[in-house]
């Protein structure tokens, strides 16, 4: 039997829900996600203000030159 158009409009594209628990089990694997992103983005941004890079014309933060 097909699925059809308005099951699929649904959201369904297997024909029926399945009631599999998906935030119950997997919150440990989001939180750390977002916490190694922010880390990520932390020291991103502390390197681009560092006294090594500040000057580097690749760095987004620099100063950008008069013409």
């Amino acid at each position: 039997m097909q699925p059809t158009v308005a099951r699929m409009a649904q959201g369904t594209l297997l024909g029926k829900k399945f009631p599999a628990p998906v935030m119950k089990p997997m919150w440990p694997f989001y939180t750390a996600g977002l916490i190694i992103a922010y880390g990520i983005n932390s020291a991103a941004t502390a390197m681009m203000q560092s006294d090594e890079y500040k000057n580097d014309p690749r760095n987004p933060m620099a100063k950008k030159a008069q013409h």
